[in-house]
C-alpha cells in the first residue's frame, strides 16, 4: 500500500473513476487502433503508441520517455504480446509520477511535527479555478481536524476579496483581508502574523491571477514569500500552482513558465471531469518534476482530492 493509500477512500475512487472517463474512454480507442491486428510490441507498434501519447496530452518529452522504457522492457523480455501493452503502461507511468511525490502532509493533516503554521501560497492565472481551490482546500484542512485562516492577497479586484470572504463564511474559517488595491505582501504578513496569534495550523494565501509573461507580478511572489519568511523564518512556505487540465498543453505551457519565474512546490490541476484531456496530468508532473498535490474532479467541497498516482493510472487503464 502506497503512503497516501490509506487516505483514498472508495468514494473518492468513484469519483476519480467518473472524473477521468473521458480521458480514460479516449486513450483506450486510440490504444485499440494502433495494435489492431497485431500480435507483438514491435517499432511499428510503438511509434503508433508514440502519437497515441502525444495526442491524449501527455506531451512529446514524457512521451519519448515513456517509450524508451517500453522499448527496454521490450528488449528485456524479448517476446512481449500486444495484450500486455496495457500493464507495460500502467507501470511505466506509474513509476514516473512516484519519483516526484512528497509526503509533507498526512492527507490533509499537517504532520505533528511539522512548523505550524504551514503556509500555502496559491498562485494562478485567472479562470483556472484558483479561489475556489483555496475554498475547497481550507474546507478539507478543517473537515481533518486543522485551525485554517485564509489571507486575500488578491487586492486587484474587489470581486476576488469578496469571493474569498464567501468561501471563509461558506466553509468557517477566518479570512483577513484589506481594502482593494492595498499591497498584496502586506495582507500575506497580516495573513501569517495572525495565523501566528491564533496558533493556527495552516494559512492559504490566495494572489492575483497573474498572466505567466507579466514579469512584474511575478516579482511580487517574490515579495510575499520574504514578508512570509519574517514571520515564520523556518517555514518554507508551499507554493501551490493551479491549473486547468481541461486545457491540455495550454496548462503544460503555463506551468512551464511560472516555473521558470518562481519556486513552484506543488501542483493542483482542476476541471479533470469532463475532458479528455487528463493525460497532461502525466507530463506536467514529470516535466516540471514537481509533485501533483491535489486534482479537481467536479464542483463539490469534496471533488478535490489528494492525488493517488496509483489510483490515477488504475483509473486511466481500468484496473
Amino acid at each position: 500500500m502506497g503512503f497516501f493509500d490509506k487516505f483514498f477512500k472508495k468514494e473518492n475512487k468513484e469519483t476519480l473513476d467518473q472524473g477521468m472517463q473521458k480521458t480514460k474512454q479516449g486513450l483506450f480507442e486510440k490504444i485499440a487502433r494502433a495494435v489492431a491486428g497485431r500480435s507483438t510490441v514491435d517499432d511499428d507498434v510503438l511509434d503508433d503508441l508514440e502519437e497515441v501519447l502525444v495526442t491524449s496530452d501527455v506531451g512529446v518529452d514524457t512521451t519519448l520517455r515513456i517509450i524508451e522504457r517500453i522499448q527496454a522492457r521490450v528488449a528485456k523480455d524479448k517476446y512481449v504480446g500486444t495484450g500486455e501493452l496495457n500493464e507495460l503502461l500502467r507501470q511505466e507511468i506509474t513509476a514516473l509520477l512516484v519519483e516526484n511525490q512528497r509526503e509533507e502532509l498526512d492527507g490533509f493533516t499537517v504532520k505533528a511535527d511539522a512548523k505550524r503554521p504551514y503556509v500555502m501560497l496559491v498562485v494562478g492565472v485567472n479562470g483556472v479555478g484558483k479561489t475556489t481551490t483555496i475554498g475547497k482546500l481550507a474546507y478539507q484542512f478543517k473537515k481533518a481536524g486543522n485551525k485554517v485562516v485564509l489571507g486575500a492577497a488578491d487586492t486587484f479586484r474587489a470581486a476576488a476579496i469578496d469571493q474569498l470572504q464567501i468561501w471563509g463564511d461558506r466553509v468557517g474559517v477566518p479570512v483577513v483581508k484589506q481594502q482593494m488595491g492595498a499591497d498584496p505582501a502586506s495582507v500575506a504578513f497580516d495573513a501569517v502574523s495572525h495565523a501566528v496569534k491564533e496558533n493556527a495550523d495552516v494559512v492559504i494565501i490566495d494572489t492575483a491571477g497573474r498572466l505567466h509573461n507579466k514579469v512584474g507580478l511575478m516579482n511580487e511572489l517574490g515579495k510575499i514569500r520574504k514578508v512570509i519568511q519574517k514571520v515564520v523564518p523556518e517555514n518554507n512556505p508551499e507554493v501551490l500552482l493551479v491549473l486547468d487540465g481541461s486545457t491540455g498543453q495550454n496548462a503544460f505551457e503555463q506551468a512551464k513558465q511560472f516555473a521558470a519565474v518562481t519556486d513552484v512546490t506543488a501542483l493542483c490541476i482542476t476541471k479533470l471531469d469532463g475532458t479528455a484531456k487528463g493525460g497532461v496530468v502525466i507530463g506536467i508532473s514529470d516535466q516540471l518534476q514537481t509533485p501533483v498535490r491535489y486534482i479537481g474532479l467536479g464542483e463539490g467541497l469534496e471533488d478535490l482530492q489528494i492525488f493517488n498516482n496509483r489510483a490515477f493510472v488504475d483509473s486511466l487503464f481500468g484496473k
